[in-house]
């Protein structure tokens, strides 16, 4: 599927994204997320974003450049880019709620252990 090049109205263009914008705000299980961006999105397009996640989450935690293109299969380029994207209030955002998910699950198991669950 393909989707026009042609300049969206800005007024209409701001109408569509905050429509969009409510409904992930709206999802509420992994399982509708899954859903709606399988559905809505197509498989280049969620292959990109994951990709783009993936390579800033590692970046963060220190892997190297050689890493990162072996294992995910992108340029350095690419990499070089999400460095700079890892800058902004987006990712910044979205890297820190994928590390407080990582260390509450870390913290869950630890708990489970401790109390012979």
């Amino acid at each position: 599927m393909r989707t026009s090049n042609q300049i969206l109205n800005s007024s209409l263009k701001k109408q569509i994204e905050a429509t969009f914008l409510q409904l992930i705000a709206d999802t509420k299980t992994i399982e509708e997320a899954s859903t709606i961006y399988h559905d809505i999105l197509s498989p280049s397009e969620l292959d990109t974003f994951i990709k783009r996640l993936a390579i800033a989450y590692w970046l963060k935690k220190g892997r190297s450049y050689n890493n990162i293109k072996t294992n995910l299969k992108v340029s350095s380029a690419t990499i070089a880019s999400v460095q700079e994207m890892m800058k902004t209030k987006g990712f910044e955002l979205a890297l820190k709620k994928i590390e407080a998910e990582e260390w509450a699950n870390q913290w869950s198991e630890k708990i489970k252990k401790f109390v012979g669950k």
